[in-house]
């Protein structure tokens, strides 16, 4: 029953028309098990009614007359209940009701089962017998599976503009796709799918007994690759700090020919052309990283894969210009399967207002480059195709991570706004940035940024910035191929240490393990999210956390500026453990700056409240450090159970989920109770929304991503403490994140702020 279900849903989505792929379905499901009837009723919310869309047993003539009203018949009924009907006399049953239209008289056995798609119910597919029987349970699970697939199809076919020919108006309406944000930023634009003219998953393999000849083309072609990539690197330069682009060094070391270069050498020798064999050899490499769990490494195949297929078009000689394809005159979002880095530095800055990748997460070089370069960018739009955003006009929303299509001229207007009122409003803010963040009644808040790849130039951003709240030490660790040294992790600490000496800079130690593996430092478990990660990992290697500390510390001499943070903690034995090594670093460390007479300040310790455990160790734990800093993205996706880089259910991520709050309240009292500094380093802190509840709670201490410093700072200079502390127990006693953030906009509305909401800065 399963390699029939695969068939059914292979052929029907391979159909194009809605219309022609139904009736196909309904004749095969008819077929395949064996009934004398199925149909298809698709939903018509405009008019409160189903329609027979596609129909194999009852009167053909039927389609698209017979509406069938939302509580009418069994079909109604389905569709109401939201579950499947399975009935062995139809007419019998109080709910019937006559069709004469649809000649069903003779039918007597009964099943439908709702089609349904993000709660909303679709259709209705159903299976008719003659005689009064019970159908099995694998029929009703074949339908019930079925129903699940068949959604898909409509949904996609209706984003396409492909609604059925018997509808009035369209079952679903469905505009918006739901992303990942990857770069923050609202843009409006043609979609511009980038394609390589030859590549290798469409080359045919072809034999050449030319060995030299075909490693002399691949050699070239190679060269001529090198030089390209060293090209765009070298355009960037002026764009991006050092350690942005470092990103291409890995396209560097990949073209050396230590790594492709040999075994594709080792093919041509084979007999196979120099392009086949690379083929051979990147399918190979692309499938081991593919097939492995963490998203980190999966993204190494888009890149094997983007720079073969540039040598592919240097073998075969053809212009891979990118920026001679783009059209001129018209702002374009680049589309493609996979971005890349080479891909998004090849196109033209001036026409390029924002990008999509129908695969990638936050973490990919794409999204890490478009952020440095200020260009709004949503990845990982699952199951979407291409070809519904190709040469379409498309909003997309950098910080919700949502894409909007077929846009009509009321859309297009209300999108033009958003974007010049996010433009006009940036622009003064951005005016008055550099002012104190003073709130209207004269309370100080202390914004800090979190930081990684581009410490120094984030905080050049906002220099009334306080220092920075997280420097996240793991990224120059998944931008190399080893473990960084003792020696190059302390010129790069000490080049952020001492860049701003007279503001603290709060380092974590290494956090890696869930979405932050290191491609040299495999970790293989079924749930990494939960699995070995941060302290767990580096407390496991003290050869690692001695490392990083005696690094970080070696950096802080002569400076007294430095802050240890400790992520994922979850109990007080592991802050024991963690300060007892960085004791022993320090008083290494020390005697060496002592022979040398120069001092070595102690360090503030600090640890990440992000495990919902230490919700209930926070007296004993406030006891044996000197700051807490809370991560509100971990700590919210703990708390609620949700992966927010899965898009099946990232919708049920917030921050605003009345248990977070709750949560937040309450170790913002503990932390005020035990006298312990509290910092809010997570993205709660960089909304509007989210700072205006943070206040209210009584945090004085902010850290977020650079570009929102400006923002947050305008907020606070544009509220009152004793207007919002009052709306503390209301803003708790909501029931849903909704309910909180309707309550927080009607506040932001009254003092002139509801832009930041409108313009998407959410």
């Amino acid at each position: 029953m399963l390699t029939s279900l695969k068939q059914i849903i292979q052929e029907v989505s391979q159909i194009p028309g809605l219309d022609a792929a139904l009736a196909r379905l309904v004749s095969m499901v008819k077929q395949t098990m064996q009934v004398d009837s199925c149909s298809i009723y698709l939903t018509n919310y405009a008019k409160q009614h189903l329609i027979l869309t596609a129909t194999d047993g009852l009167d053909a003539t039927a389609i698209g007359k017979v509406k069938i009203g939302f509580y009418e018949g069994l079909i109604g009924l389905v569709g109401d209940r939201e579950e499947p009907l399975n009935i062995e006399d139809a007419p019998s049953h109080p709910r019937f009701k006559h069709y004469p239209e649809v000649n069903e008289d003779s039918y007597h056995a009964f099943i439908g089962t709702p089609i349904i798609y993000q709660r909303k119910v679709l259709g209705v597919i159903t299976m008719q017998q003659r005689q009064a029987r019970r159908f099995s349970e694998d029929e009703e699970a074949f339908l019930v599976t079925l129903a699940a697939q068949i959604a898909l199809e409509i949904v996609n076919a209706e984003m396409r503009g492909d609604t059925p020919s018997t509808q009035l108006d369209t079952t679903f309406n469905q505009r918006t796709v739901n992303g990942i944000p990857g770069s923050p930023g609202l843009a409006m634009g043609i979609g511009y799918a980038v394609n390589f003219k030859h590549e290798l998953a469409q080359l045919i393999p072809r034999k050449n007994t030319d060995i030299q000849g075909q490693i002399t083309k691949y050699r070239d072609a190679v060269q001529i690759t090198r030089a390209q990539v060293a090209q765009l690197s070298a355009d960037l330069s002026d764009k991006l700090p050092d350690d942005v682009r470092a990103i291409f060094q890995l396209y560097e070391q990949l073209l050396d020919a230590n790594s492709l270069g040999r075994e594709v050498e080792k093919e041509i020798h084979q007999g196979w052309d120099a392009s086949s064999s690379l083929k051979f050899v990147v399918e190979r490499y692309a499938a081991r990283f593919e097939n492995m769990e963490d998203p980190y490494m999966r993204e190494r195949a888009v890149d094997i894969v983007d720079l073969s297929n540039r040598i592919l078009n240097n073998i075969l000689q053809q212009d891979g210009d990118l920026a001679s394809q783009v059209p001129s005159g018209q702002a374009c979002i680049l589309v493609a399967q996979e971005v890349s880095a080479p891909m998004l530095a090849e196109f033209p800055r001036e026409r390029l207002a924002g990008i999509i990748s129908i695969k990638g997460s936050n973490n990919s070089h794409a999204a890490i480059l478009a952020r440095a370069m200020g260009v709004p960018a949503v990845m990982g739009l699952q199951r979407v195709s291409i070809s519904l955003l190709k040469a379409k006009e498309l909003f997309i929303d950098g910080y919700s991570g949502e894409v909007v299509l077929n846009l009509d001229t009321a859309l297009k207007a209300h999108y033009q706004q958003l974007i010049e009122e996010e433009e006009g409003l940036y622009r003064k803010i951005r005016e008055e940035g550099d002012r104190a963040s003073l709130t209207q009644d004269g309370k100080k808040m202390s914004l800090l940024v979190n930081a990684g790849l581009t410490a120094n130039v984030e905080m050049e951003q906002f220099k009334q910035g306080d220092g920075i709240g997280l420097y996240r030490t793991e990224i120059p660790f998944m931008m190399r191929e080893r473990f960084p040294s003792e020696r190059e992790q302390c010129e790069l600490y000490k080049s952020v240490l001492s860049q701003h000496p007279s503001k603290e800079i709060t380092m974590r130690t290494l956090d890696v393990g869930g979405d932050k593996p290191l491609s040299y430092f495999p970790i293989n478990e079924e749930n990494p999210f939960l699995g070995w990660r941060g302290i767990r990992l580096t407390l496991d290697h003290p050869d690692i956390f001695l490392v990083q500390v005696r690094a970080m510390l070696r950096a802080s001499i002569g400076l007294s500026n430095l802050h240890i943070l400790l992520p994922m903690i979850t109990s007080v034995n592991e802050v024991d453990e963690a300060k007892r090594l960085i004791k022993q670093a320090f008083l290494e460390v020390k005697e060496e700056a002592s022979s040398e007479n120069q001092m070595l300040s102690k360090p503030a310790v600090g640890i990440m409240l992000e495990v919902p455990a230490v919700m209930f160790q926070l007296d004993q734990l406030a006891q044996r450090v000197d700051f807490f800093s809370v991560g509100t993205n971990d700590l919210t996706q703990y708390l609620l159970a949700v992966d927010r880089n899965n898009t099946r259910v990232s919708s049920l991520y917030s921050s605003y989920h009345p248990s977070v709050l709750g949560a937040l309240c309450q170790i913002q009292q503990s932390a005020a109770a035990n006298k312990v500094p509290v910092t809010v380093c997570g993205e709660l802190a960089g909304e509007p929304l989210g700072a205006v509840i943070l206040m209210a709670m009584g945090y004085r201490k902010l850290s977020m991503n650079a570009h929102s410093l400006r923002k947050i700072n305008w907020v606070i200079r544009n509220t009152k403490i004793t207007e919002i502390e009052p709306l503390l127990p209301e803003i708790l006693s909501q029931q849903s994140p909704e309910q909180v953030q309707g309550l927080l906009n009607k506040y932001l509305d009254s003092k002139g702020l509801g832009g930041l909401i409108r313009a998407g800065a959410r």
